[in-house]
């Protein structure tokens, strides 16, 4: 296959910022929302970003903004890559928003890989700092002393003050803070976010009240200052990653209350490797007629009994018998496996891979993974590496001789630092990959020869 070559771009530099926060739980992703659904009632087309392995902040994003949440994350997508995603993301975009994750300063490890100071430097990004100033007045200088001093690399603009208590307190604040301030928010608690085990409900989930964010963000911030600050220069129009052979493999993407979690990215670069997307839900239809199979993770444990009575399940037990490329990841593992086990009983799956997911109720692994696989696999060939993430409150329990095709770098997977269960041309693992870290050709090879019979 083939690359076409890309038409030559124009550049241009628009309003971008990145929203950071002093913790978790400061009020990052509130604030963003209000920003951007604020922008968008000003006419504004808002590109959304969100730095980390994150699916579940990204889908409240592109439901205020009306376009895809892109993730910028340097450990799964390289410095090259953060950069490429952004510049393709902003075509076309007024204004950029990036929320960022955790700490301004925390990263993989407790270093600065992946964290939202390293995404601003790659990208050249002001900081908008979130600042938790409930019951504090001069003490919030001294975060913010701290903050702007520790890497001077960073450009810090100006805090966001949340929770602010009255307008005495405000005044106590800015005779203080030494920095701009660029919104200072009063305590609402209808605007805080709901959550559940796995972290915040999605976006489609929830009916963002967007008049009510928007106002209550457009009365409390100084959006005309927001917009002076300015981003990289990125190049406009259509970008280098154009498909290389449209319809080259025809490949069906799980997509529904059950299976939601997607990097933008990833669904991307199988349209740039050829590859025609057919979503499909397997709560409601029938599995469609397409060479391929990508289910992505999600909450098939809520949703085990639609599941098992659903005529999908057994189509794709069918599909994977046949030889049909099948991946899957996290959710998808479970669901491929032979049953799903919680409180409620036992749940019967597709039963393409050997295995049963056992449902707990603490976190058997959260963070990074890296694998280098040892067998070729429906994905990708042996040797090559994957970077991902996990996160995941359940195990699979399968053979000892079951074949495995991840070795780990970092990361629990299935059992004994192994992970990705193949069976047939079927693929499973804990292991939510980005493709900009894995060469998928083999994957849209398997799906065109499977197609074409």
């Amino acid at each position: 296959m083939s690359e076409t070559k890309a038409p030559c771009r124009t550049s241009r530099r628009i309003p971008s910022f990145l929203i950071a926060g002093t913790h978790s739980g400061v009020g990052k992703t509130t604030v963003t929302l209000g920003l951007m659904a604020a922008l968008r009632a000003r006419g504004l087309s808002v590109q959304p970003f969100k730095v980390g392995p994150d699916f579940i902040d990204p889908s409240h994003h592109s439901a205020v903004c009306g376009r895809p949440s892109r993730n910028l994350d340097p450990f799964m997508m390289g410095e090259d890559g953060v950069r490429r995603c952004f510049s393709s993301a902003v075509a076309g975009a007024d204004v950029a928003v990036v929320e960022g994750v955790m700490g301004l300063f925390d990263g993989m490890d407790g270093g600065d890989v992946s964290s939202s100071a390293q995404v601003a430097r790659i990208l050249g990004l002001p900081v908008l700092l979130v600042v938790d100033v409930h019951g504090m007045s001069r003490s919030a200088a001294a975060i913010e002393k701290g903050f702007a001093g520790y890497d001077p690399s960073v450009r810090l603009a100006g805090t966001i003050l949340n929770r602010v208590g009255s307008e005495r307190h405000l005044s106590m604040l800015k005779s203080c803070l030494t920095l701009p301030i660029y919104a200072a928010l009063p305590r609402e608690k209808e605007m805080e976010m709901k959550s559940r085990h796995l972290g915040l409900v999605m976006g489609f989930e929830r009916e963002h009240d967007v008049n009510a964010l928007a106002a209550w963000v457009e009365k409390h911030a100084a959006i005309d200052e927001m917009l002076k600050l300015a981003g990289p220069i990125c190049a406009d129009g259509p970008t280098g990653d154009q498909k290389a052979l449209e319809g080259y493999a025809d490949i069906g993407v799980a997509c529904d209350e059950a299976f939601c979690f997607y990097y933008y990215e990833n669904l991307r670069e199988l349209e740039r490797m050829g590859a025609r997307l057919v979503y499909f839900s397997p709560l409601r239809d029938d599995l469609p007629d397409v060479g391929g199979l990508y289910i992505g993770g999600g909450y098939p444990e809520l949703y085990a009994e639609r599941l098992q009575s659903a005529r999908a399940r057994r189509q794709i037990r069918r599909a994977s018998e046949d030889g049909m490329p099948i991946y899957g990841e996290c959710g998808g593992l479970m669901y491929l496996g032979e049953a799903l086990e919680d409180e409620m009983g036992r749940h019967e799956m597709v039963g393409a891979l050997p295995g049963t997911t056992i449902m707990g109720r603490r976190l058997e692994a959260l963070g990074y993974a890296a694998a280098e696989t040892v067998l070729d696999c429906p994905l990708t060939r042996m040797g090559r590496s994957i970077r991902g993430h996990e996160f995941h409150y359940s195990h699979f329990e399968c053979d000892r001789d079951a074949r495995l095709a991840y070795r780990l770098q970092r990361g629990k997977g299935i059992r004994d630092g192994r992970d990705g269960l193949v069976e047939h041309n079927t693929l499973g693992g804990y292991l939510h990959a980005h493709f900009y870290s894995v060469s998928i050709e083999r994957f849209i090879e398997n799906c065109s020869r499977y197609r074409r019979g």
